[in-house]
C-alpha cells in the first residue's frame, strides 16, 4: 500500500480572475478578496482526489491531508478517509504553512507528494522536501510556469492512481520556476530557476516548462495586420495577455498591457487591464469578440496566464467569437503537439476539445487539435 501526501495552498490563484497575475503576498490576497475573489484551489484539488479515488485500485494508497483548507476539507467533500497532518491557525494561510505540512508528511511516511497551487507553491514544496520524494503539482495557481504540474486536475488525478499501481517508478527532475510578481504586475517577465523537484515518468499527464516569447517580427506584424484589417465596426475586440496579442495593440499605436485584457471598439481602446467581472458585464452589453494566443512550450489557450476568461465568459461568446493567434514556430515547438484549455471547468474543456483555427500569419492560418 502507497502513503500518498496530499496539499492544496488554499489561496493559490485567488487574484488570477480579478486580473492580479498572481497570488503572493496577504496584501494581494487581501485585495483579492476585496475584489470579490473566490478561491478555486480547493475545487482543484478536489478534482484530482475525485480522480484518484474513482481510479486507483481500491486498497492501493492511505491518504495524509493537511489541517483544514490545506487538504482536509477536500477529502472530505469527496469522501475519502485520511490522517490530516499537522495545524493552522487560520484558512489565510502562509508559505510556512505549506513548508511545514510538507516535512511533516515526509517524517510520517509519505511516498508521494500531491499539491494544488501554483509557482509560489512549487517553490515552497522545492524548499521542503527537496527531491526526496516524487512530486505531482496541481495547477491552481495564477503562475504556472514550472514543469511539475499536471496539464489539469483531472491529469493529476489520473497520474496519482498509475503511482498506485507501478512497482518500479521512474522519475525525472523537473524545474521549479517563479517570476517576480511586482515585475510581472509591471509587464515584464523575470523567471528564475529555483530548483527541481521529482516528477513521475507519466509524460502524457504532465505540461513543459513554459518557453520564452521569443517570435519572429514579421510573423509577429503579419499576424496583427490579418487581425486588425478584419476588424468590424462598433464590435469591441477583447485582447488577451501576451507578446502575439500585444502586437495587434502595436499595429493600432494603441497602449497595451502586456500581461492583462484590454478592449479595441473602432480602434479605439475602451478597456485596460480588465477584471473577469469587468469582462463579464462588458459581453454582456456589448458585441464582442476575443483574441488569445496559445502559452508557449505548454499549449494551453485557457486556464494559463488568462484566468480572466472564466467559463461563464467562454460559454457566453462561444468558440465562435474566439480567435487564436500564435506563431508557426510556436506551434510546431508545442511539447503535446496540441493546444490545451484547462478552464476549471471538466465539462466545458470536453465541449471545447476538437479543432480550431489558428491564425498563423496575413492571410494563412493552421487546423489544430485542442484537448483537455
Amino acid at each position: 500500500m502507497k502513503t500518498i501526501g496530499f496539499i492544496i495552498n488554499p489561496v493559490a490563484g485567488i487574484g488570477g480572475r480579478v486580473g492580479l497575475k498572481g497570488s503572493d503576498g496577504e496584501n494581494i490576497q487581501t485585495l483579492a478578496r476585496k475584489k470579490g475573489a473566490i478561491p478555486e484551489a480547493p475545487l482543484r484539488g478536489e478534482t484530482a482526489l475525485r480522480v484518484l479515488k474513482e481510479s486507483a485500485p481500491e486498497g492501493s494508497f492511505r491518504l495524509l491531508v493537511g489541517a483544514r483548507t490545506m487538504g482536509e476539507t477536500a477529502a472530505q467533500s469527496v469522501g475519502m478517509k485520511a490522517k490530516t497532518v499537522g495545524s493552522i491557525s487560520s484558512d489565510h494561510t502562509k508559505a510556512e504553512d505549506t513548508i511545514a505540512i510538507a516535512k511533516s508528511m515526509v517524517k510520517c511516511g509519505a511516498e508521494l507528494l500531491m499539491f494544488a497551487g501554483g509557482d509560489g507553491t512549487a517553490r515552497n514544496i522545492y524548499e521542503a522536501v527537496g527531491t526526496s520524494i516524487p512530486v505531482i503539482g496541481i495547477p491552481a495557481g495564477v503562475k504556472i510556469h514550472s514543469a511539475v504540474y499536471a496539464i489539469n486536475p483531472t491529469n493529476a488525478g489520473k497520474a496519482a492512481a498509475s503511482f498506485c499501481r507501478e512497482e518500479n517508478l521512474r522519475c525525472k527532475e523537473c524545474e521549479v520556476m517563479d517570476i517576480d510578481e511586482d515585475a510581472f504586475r509591471a509587464g515584464r517577465v523575470a523567471a528564475r530557476l529555483y530548483g527541481y523537484l521529482n516528477v513521475p515518468e507519466f509524460g502524457s499527464y504532465f505540461q513543459s516548462m513554459k518557453s520564452g516569447g521569443y517570435s519572429e517580427k514579421s510573423e509577429l506584424a503579419g499576424i496583427a495586420h490579418e487581425i486588425v484589417e478584419s476588424m468590424e465596426q462598433n464590435v469591441v475586440y477583447i485582447i488577451g495577455p501576451g507578446t502575439t496579442p500585444k502586437a495587434i495593440l502595436d499595429d493600432l499605436q494603441l497602449p497595451s498591457t502586456l500581461l492583462g485584457m484590454d478592449a479595441v471598439k473602432n480602434g479605439v481602446l475602451i478597456g485596460s487591464d480588465l477584471e473577469e467581472n469587468e469582462l463579464y458585464h462588458l459581453i454582456q452589453r456589448e458585441n464582442c469578440r476575443i483574441v488569445i494566443t496559445v502559452i508557449g512550450g505548454q499549449g494551453h489557450i485557457f486556464g494559463r496566464g488568462n484566468q480572466q476568461l472564466s467559463p461563464r465568459i467562454i460559454r457566453n461568446l462561444g468558440m465562435a467569437n474566439i480567435t487564436i493567434i500564435a506563431t508557426k514556430k510556436k506551434l510546431f515547438d508545442l511539447a503535446a503537439s496540441s493546444l490545451i484549455v484547462d478552464t476549471g471547468d471538466v465539462k466545458l474543456d470536453q465541449e471545447l476539445s476538437g479543432f480550431a483555427r489558428v491564425i498563423t500569419g496575413y492571410h494563412d492560418s493552421m487546423m489544430f487539435p485542442i484537448r483537455a
